[in-house]
């Protein structure tokens, strides 16, 4: 028996095993008297994901939903590209089997399921620009209605319309952050567990559970999808997966109580520890439309250049694996921070730890710039 069969089987008999072990008795109830409830949501997902990411992989290649290999790709034969669908329903089978429905969080699902939907059907046919950004807008705004959007500290006139509107503006970039982030073996799969892992010890930290429960489920999803998705990867996350976990992390950002007596912290903290994937669509952002190469969100969207902070690391002789294991180091520093600002006593004290982030954005535009490599815009478009 090979060992991506013995893997298989191996998910297949966890997952049944906790999914069997109800309330009273069990591992389940375990996890509820002992604190733990985080872990049992994480192998429920982890569990799916490895049971799913192979399926997921056949019905690419039913569907034809394979990613072809040209000039501008490092992977030489097609790949499928609906891993999105196994990371997708181990997160939902986790949030279903925890039996906790706020208002909130079924507005998390209802966004989700909406996003995934979109980008599974990008996948497999092809959507344009314009469908992708209406869809996107319309399932950042369904969450608003359910209640998730940014708190501000101070009342401001007309603030519950400035707080939906940029709520919905964080979630589409969010969303199409994590999507640009996808272009090398594992580093989406791997940055969405990283990030959900952080909001999970903060949330948990701070006693928010429902978070701590939703950023579990995330984490496991990702993790056990990684086992098929780390280089060579033998499958892809696709448009589904990628706008998917971008998604709930950016509502994870929104659900959060992250400082009510302190609004730089409440405004840093997840803004750290998602640091990297908004640091990267805002520099390229800015790079195309000072080289003209983009002029309208169409073509924002559209453009697929070289040009990505893991594209320069790789342009400076790291390889994918270190690219990867770069970005994430990165990004872990950051949300560390994010995790000790919230106890730092002493306004000093916060801001010296602000100051350390500025420095680590500073060293990433620094290796940014020192990546650039010259090449004709008609060479970087797909």
């Amino acid at each position: 028996m090979t060992s991506r069969r013995l893997g298989g089987f191996f998910s297949f008999s966890v997952l049944a095993v906790l999914l069997v072990m109800l309330p009273p008795g069990g591992f389940s109830a375990w996890t509820w008297t002992e604190g733990l409830r985080w872990s049992y949501l994480f192998l429920i997902a982890m569990s799916a994901s490895l049971l799913l990411t192979p399926v997921s992989g056949w019905l690419a290649r039913r569907l034809g939903a394979m990613d072809v290999p040209d000039a501008r790709k490092v992977h030489t034969v097609p790949v499928p590209r609906t891993g999105g669908l196994a990371v997708y329903l181990a997160f939902m089978a986790a949030l279903l089997r925890n039996q906790q429905f706020s208002r909130e969080i079924w507005g998390i699902m209802i966004g989700g399921t909406m996003i995934f939907v979109l980008g599974f059907v990008d996948d497999c046919r092809g959507l344009s620009a314009r469908t992708r950004i209406f869809w996107q807008l319309l399932a950042a705004f369904i969450v608003t209605l359910f209640g998730l959007h940014l708190s501000f500290p101070l009342k401001l006139p007309f603030g519950a319309g400035i707080s939906a509107v940029l709520s919905v503006i964080w979630l589409v970039g969010i969303v199409n952050a994590f999507n640009f982030m996808d272009g090398i073996d594992g580093l989406a799969s791997t940055m969405g567990a990283v990030c959900a892992l952080l909001f999970l010890g903060i949330g948990w930290n701070s006693s928010q559970f429902p978070l701590s429960f939703i950023s579990a489920a995330l984490a496991g999803a990702c993790a056990g999808f990684l086992r098929l998705n780390w280089r060579p990867a033998s499958i892809f996350l696709g448009d589904s997966g990628s706008t998917f976990i971008g998604f709930i992390l950016g509502c994870l950002a929104l659900y959060g109580g992250w400082a009510t007596d302190n609004p730089a912290v409440a405004f840093s903290t997840p803004l750290l520890v998602l640091g990297i994937p908004i640091f990267d669509i805002i520099y390229t952002t800015v790079s195309r439309v000072r080289n003209g190469s983009v002029a309208s969100v169409r073509e924002w969207l559209e453009y697929t250049g070289k040009d990505h902070f893991h594209h320069r690391l790789m342009k400076l002789g790291l390889g994918v694996e270190q690219t990867v294991g770069f970005i994430v180091l990165l990004n872990v520093c950051l949300g560390l921070g994010a995790w000790t600002i919230r106890h730092t006593g002493s306004t000093l004290g916060t801001w010296l730890l602000l100051a350390q982030s500025v420095m680590i954005f500073l060293v990433v535009v620094v290796l940014m710039l020192l990546g650039r490599e010259i090449v004709p815009e008609k060479e970087l478009r797909r």
